[in-house]
């Protein structure tokens, strides 16, 4: 099985090669870290503290490790903590939240068995933790082999991801058979994982780490940096478009239009907040082509930054400290079949949120906000009507100040009840880190 996967799995990288090898020419997101992907890390001296490996594919799970790497720390003071990520977006966040917690931030590498175990050599880790179900067999396997004990953290399994599983179950319930714990978010997600084969002692609940979004000193240090640079005030009410995917930026564009259109005393402004980086040009052409007057966070101050009526916050890692700011947040990845991007952010900081209807990615998440009267999520929709339904959204809540601080009150509501992940993660993570022990 094993053998196979590795032949399909190089098959798939010779056809990326020409991609990979664009990249390396210009400096593209494929190309970052290509070496330490194949094993050429950066220098590590192992000593007798055991070390902890922690695996972050990008932005969304680097964020979301925060609370869970200071329960490391705080707890398992006498290990080392190594952490890695996929992209190069997690590995710039990664290297600036994780500075001063973490021994070494690295590429996750290629999932072939000499590029695996160089890494495993080289960071010799006792216990490896990785985020969100990130199931990569040769990993796994060899890792089981250099005797780490291997564990799942904040680990969700949607229907679509159990479905495309299932299609291969004797092959993962092999892999599966390597982990020694699986700390899944909801019943349903360690329902799903059992179903493919985990034993149900080594699955547990522990919660979503989301929920435990903690604002730090610097990143109200930042907010206040934006606040002042682009004048936000509540005059000219902010709309957040936050991960937005292609074409969605161009459907609130036209959204953001027609609410100009309809007047108002107080119009508002827009930020958009593209998901991926390596669009940022893309959606620059877009806004500059919409006839509003725009400005871009990467460029240098001007006058214009306080009354331009477009931001593009074409920076990485800011979007948390620009949410307190927004008196609506859009979260983009839902009027897309992609499945949505985080709502936590930006109820964490209480803010109204709109999604569109597809939100597979955080479905139990959506389910709970949209029980508990703290998101609106608009119905299914098509190019025809989604500008119209995006227009009529934003203008209820910035004509209605009272739904729209409800709305931010009760998504915070939602934050705060659901707390404790962490905690509970780091008490099952304990047996495995350090059996035995009281740490």
């Amino acid at each position: 099985m094993f053998a196979i996967y590795s032949l399909i799995y190089t098959l798939g990288f010779l056809l990326l090669s020409p991609r990979f090898l664009y990249d390396l020419v210009t400096g593209g997101k494929y190309a970052s870290g290509f070496g330490q992907r194949l094993g050429r890390l950066p220098e590590f001296k192992l000593n007798v503290r055991p070390v902890l490996w922690l695996h972050c594919v990008s932005v969304g799970e680097a964020n979301a490790a925060r609370p869970l790497v200071d329960g490391i720390k705080e707890n398992f003071p006498n290990h080392r903590l190594v952490i890695s990520t996929t992209t190069k977006t997690g590995q710039k966040l990664a290297k600036d939240i994780f500075a001063k917690t973490a021994d070494a931030v690295f590429y996750f590498p290629f999932d072939w068995r000499f590029s695996v175990r160089r890494a495993l050599k080289h960071y010799r880790p006792s216990v490896v933790m990785l985020m969100e179900t990130e199931i990569w067999p040769n990993f796994i396997r060899e890792a089981n082999h250099a005797k780490a004990r291997i564990c799942i953290v904040n680990g969700r399994l949607s229907e679509r991801s159990y479905t495309r599983y299932a299609r291969f179950k004797k092959s993962i319930r092999r892999i599966l058979g390597y982990l020694d714990l699986a700390l899944m978010q909801t019943n349903a997600d360690a329902k799903r994982l059992m179903e493919l084969g985990l034993r149900a002692s080594k699955v547990r609940v522990s919660g979503n780490l989301k929920f435990d979004h903690n604002v730090e000193a610097s990143e109200n240090d930042l907010t206040d940096e934006l606040r002042v640079r682009f004048g936000i005030t509540a005059d000219a009410p902010l709309i957040i478009a936050a991960s937005t995917h292609d074409p969605e930026e161009k459907w609130i564009l036209d959204a953001f239009k027609e609410i100009w259109k309809s007047g108002g005393e107080h119009l508002p402004r827009l930020m958009i907040a593209p998901r991926h980086p390596e669009r940022f040009a893309e959606v620059k052409d877009l806004i500059k082509s919409s006839g509003f007057d725009f400005v871009c966070r990467g460029e240098s101050a001007s006058s214009r930054d306080k009354t331009a009526e477009i931001i593009l916050l074409d920076s990485i890692g800011e979007l948390r400290s620009a949410y307190p700011l927004a008196e609506i947040v859009f979260v983009g990845g839902s009027l897309i079949p992609h499945g949505g991007q985080s709502i936590f952010e930006p109820a964490a900081s209480g803010r109204a949120i709109i999604t569109g209807p597809n939100t597979a990615n955080f479905a139990d998440a959506v389910t709970e906000f949209v029980s508990k009267d703290a998101l609106v999520q608009l119905e299914s929709t098509n190019e025809t009507n989604v500008v119209a339904k995006l227009a009529d959204a934003f203008r209820e809540l910035l004509r209605y100040d009272k739904r729209r601080q409800t709305l931010g009150k009760n998504a915070l509501a939602v934050m705060n009840n659901n707390r404790g992940a962490a905690g509970r993660m780091i008490e099952y993570l304990a047996h495995v880190i350090a059996p035995g022990s009281n740490s």
